[in-house]
């Protein structure tokens, strides 16, 4: 099908790109790698009269980590380039295996991870490192700027917080912190390049006697919306790690999974495979955070 006919607007500035957004309002659409939306807009789906890329803005593909400060992604920044950063890899492996497993190459090479959360596919693979990590994104407007917890940003399939004249600005990682460890595994029907099925992420940090002192696990495509395992982690936080208390912290994340049956996976294999992929996930991490090879 042909491409509408629609109006490219490529800002050189932030405050340009607001002013454009609030200018156009309902017609406008806003593009940072235009996997999703371009489809869309090829096939009839979305309606779009001006298109307002951010790829000229200046910073808006950064990717910097300060130790002091952790990780700011600019919302610019590809799928590829957060996948590949040495530092990301070094100090957010989980997120840097999803950049880099996730959809194709060439989705890689244009998508970026801003845009993986905005979408907010149930599904989405950054997702469910990012709630492991804690992140946060900022969101701007003309009015100012605020910083919304992930796990608090999405609100059903395909519905976030952010506002319709609203930008994600960037997304902020916190310092992970010493003595711990994550990963992140998936699971897709047909094969790597397909949309995840079942989606896990962890985070385990240990104290100095080698007790849990922070467990984090979070799950995609398995619920409406990526989701944190409260009752899991909270099983987990301030125990002795051991084969067994791994075991139920795997069971208990399987109760926070409310899959549904569709051309992915059924709801059934789902619940097993989360049980599955959360137990080695939590060993993964744990073997991280003891001295184990990331």
């Amino acid at each position: 099908m042909a491409m509408p006919h629609f109006t490219l607007h490529q800002p050189s500035s932030l405050e340009e790109a607001l002013d454009l957004m609030s200018r156009h309002r309902a017609s406008m659409k806003v593009l940072a790698g235009g996997t999703d939306l371009v489809p869309k807009m090829r096939a009839g789906a979305i309606q779009v009269e001006h298109l307002i890329s951010l790829n000229r803005l200046p910073g808006m593909n950064r990717i910097s980590y300060l130790d002091d400060d952790g990780l700011v992604i600019g919302c610019g920044a590809r799928l590829s380039e957060v996948g590949a950063n040495a530092e990301v890899r070094r100090y957010y492996p989980a997120l840097a295996h999803a950049c880099s497993v996730m959809a194709t190459t060439q989705i890689r090479n244009m998508g970026t991870v801003a845009g993986n959360l905005v979408n907010a596919a149930p599904s989405a693979d950054t997702a469910a490192p990012l709630l492991a990590y804690k992140a946060s994104v900022v969101l701007v407007e003309r009015g100012g700027r605020r910083q919304v917890p992930l796990e608090k940003f999405f609100e059903g399939p395909g519905k976030c917080a952010i506002e319709h004249l609203e930008l994600l600005e960037a997304i902020r990682v916190p310092v992970p912190l010493d003595r711990s460890g994550s990963c992140y595994e998936r699971l897709s029907a047909r094969s790597q390049v397909d949309i995840a099925g079942v989606g896990v992420a962890g985070f385990l940090a240990l104290d100095m006697e080698g007790k849990i002192l922070a467990a984090r696990l979070a799950l995609a495509a398995v619920a409406p919306t990526p989701v944190r395992c409260a009752e899991c982690e909270a099983l987990l936080t301030g125990h002795e790690p051991s084969p067994d208390l791994i075991a139920r912290a795997a069971a208990a994340a399987v109760r926070s999974a409310r899959p549904i049956d569709d051309v992915r996976a059924t709801a059934g294999y789902r619940r097993a495979m989360v049980h599955v992929l959360a137990k080695r996930v939590l060993e993964t991490c744990l073997s991280q955070a003891q001295g184990g090879a990331r």
